[in-house]
């Protein structure tokens, strides 16, 4: 968008510059010297390229066709081949130097063709002199170089600016990445601060009651909430490590815990490892988790993922309550406690 910009202000500012040129300059020379009549005809031909140009630039289209070169190049011909006898690169040669601005115009944003036209335009006026000029090569010389140089000058700082601005959007780009890199760590640790945050909210108040003598480890239902702490929090641990399938990764955490407590687990696992957001990770490996926090003896742990969906049960012997759990939001939960064993299903549908 930046080079386009520079493009753009370039042409309007050459737009400017080459009616001024020829308005003021060219016509003139026009007017005081006997031209041919194809003299005026190159001139309302290189009049007639600034309307759609000066179209394109107000569209604010960074580029103009290439084959409106044609025209100047045509002008060029006709105006050199009308000039007086022994006129050319001379005072009453109007054209020469203006048929170079348009060319500029034109081909700005490509060099190659701008060069190759511009050299076309030389060579001919060169040649034309060669066969009628006055003769003056020295101050031939001076009317081609000094008409050339400026137009290439323009060119030469042109190609300047536009790797300038180049160069410039790629290091905002670069800036923007970085802070786009910077606030995405920044909310993954706001993440996980606050996922930590969570768990310990529900660990504090245990300590609060060990610390305060309210609760003691002889307690049936004193042992069963640290179970159920250290079950959330080593599935949070899992969480945040680096593994190709973190699902299975936080179930198998998860059946770990429940294994060094003594409970003989089984864990089954069928399908393929599916994407599976955090958030969802979270909703489907908790009621499983609940289920192993509280078990003794036998539990069996199952994984299914299908194209379409992705369960996790478990099926544990467990006292007649489990502990309170929080609704999920997207996951489907269907838990049943019968008989001393607990059932709890989680279903997420991918498609």
């Amino acid at each position: 968008m930046a080079d386009d910009a520079v493009l753009t202000i370039t042409r309007r500012v050459l737009l400017v510059v080459v009616l001024a040129i020829q308005l003021v300059l060219m016509l003139p020379q026009l007017l005081d010297h006997p031209h041919g009549q194809l003299s005026w005809v190159a001139y309302a031909l290189l009049t007639a390229v600034l309307v759609p140009v000066a179209a394109y630039v107000a569209a604010g289209h960074p580029s103009v066709p290439p084959w409106l070169a044609v025209a100047p190049l045509a002008a060029s011909v006709l105006a050199t081949t009308a000039l007086p006898d022994g006129a050319s690169l001379g005072p009453a040669d109007w054209g020469f130097g203006l048929v170079g601005w348009y060319l500029l115009l034109v081909l700005v944003d490509r060099p190659p063709a701008l060069i190759a036209a511009l050299a076309a335009h030389i060579c001919f006026s060169v040649a034309w002199f060669a066969h009628d000029g006055n003769g003056d090569a020295g101050t031939a010389g001076v009317v081609i170089l000094s008409g050339t140089s400026f137009q290439l000058g323009v060119l030469v700082i042109t190609r300047v600016l536009h790797r300038d601005a180049r160069l410039a959007a790629e290091a905002a780009a670069e800036h923007d990445a970085a802070r786009t890199r910077e606030e995405l760590a920044r909310r993954r640790e706001q993440d996980l601060r606050a996922g930590f945050e969570g768990q310990l909210g529900a660990l504090l108040p245990l300590l609060a009651d060990l610390a305060d003598e309210r609760a003691s480890v002889e307690e049936q239902e004193t042992r069963l909430r640290c179970s159920v702490a250290a079950v959330q929090l080593r599935r949070l641990f899992a969480e945040n490590d680096d593994v190709p399938d973190p699902l299975l990764h936080e179930l198998t955490a998860c059946v770990d815990v429940a294994e060094r407590r003594g409970v003989v687990v089984q864990l089954a696992v069928s399908g393929t490892a599916t994407p599976v957001p955090t958030e969802i990770r979270r909703e489907l490996v908790a009621p499983m988790a609940q289920a192993l926090a509280v078990a003794h003896g036998r539990a069996k742990v199952s994984l299914l993922r299908t194209a379409t969906e992705v369960r996790v049960a478990v099926v544990a012997d467990a006292p007649e309550a489990l502990p309170q759990a929080g609704e999920p939001a997207v996951v489907t939960v269907e838990t049943s406690v019968h008989s001393g064993l607990v059932r709890s299903e989680a279903r997420w549908r991918t498609a």
